[in-house]
């Protein structure tokens, strides 16, 4: 069984372990505690670009959500800062890190592409359930001497199709 808070990538394969540890381990923990300033310097700013699959197939109805790092850094706090006024009947560090799979990661140089998935959700206090069910492709590049995010395609529905 996987254990879902380890980092399923040996510390010599450079590249995957520091993405993996950024896309799940750091962005985890920060979502949590509302903190940007924990993943504020994993993004490249210049050029950055964030579409909302909006859980849809098609691209059609695709959106240009986060044409700045700055217009996701709102979003990213909203979001954050909601989360952590509700309620749960579970660990919520738990349940995220084991409703997230990030086993993919496609290197070329210094540039890869990153599939990060979500299946699965959070009881919340009262029964019910918040279901977290989507997918996001990020876009990484080695800036600055570590990897960070230069843009992604997120809120895709898992599984496509």
């Amino acid at each position: 069984m996987r254990n879902p808070f380890k980092n399923p990538f040996p510390a010599s394969d450079v590249a995957r372990h520091s993405i993996w540890e950024m896309l799940v381990a750091r962005d985890i923990d920060a979502f949590l505690a509302a903190d940007w300033s924990m993943v504020k310097h994993d993004f490249v700013e210049d050029g950055f670009i964030g579409i909302d699959g909006r859980k849809q197939v098609s691209p059609d109805n695709w959106r240009l959500a986060f044409p700045s790092l700055s217009a996701y850094r709102d979003e990213w706090l909203r979001q954050a800062k909601d989360f952590a006024t509700q309620s749960f009947a579970e660990d919520a560090r738990t349940a995220i890190f084991t409703t997230t799979t990030l086993e993919d990661i496609e290197v070329e140089g210094d540039m890869a592409l990153v599939r990060k998935k979500f299946d699965g959700g959070l009881t919340k206090a009262d029964g019910t359930r918040d279901v977290m069910q989507w997918q996001t492709l990020y876009y990484c590049r080695l800036h600055e001497g570590r990897w960070k995010i230069c843009g992604f395609t997120g809120y895709l529905p898992n599984p496509m199709g």
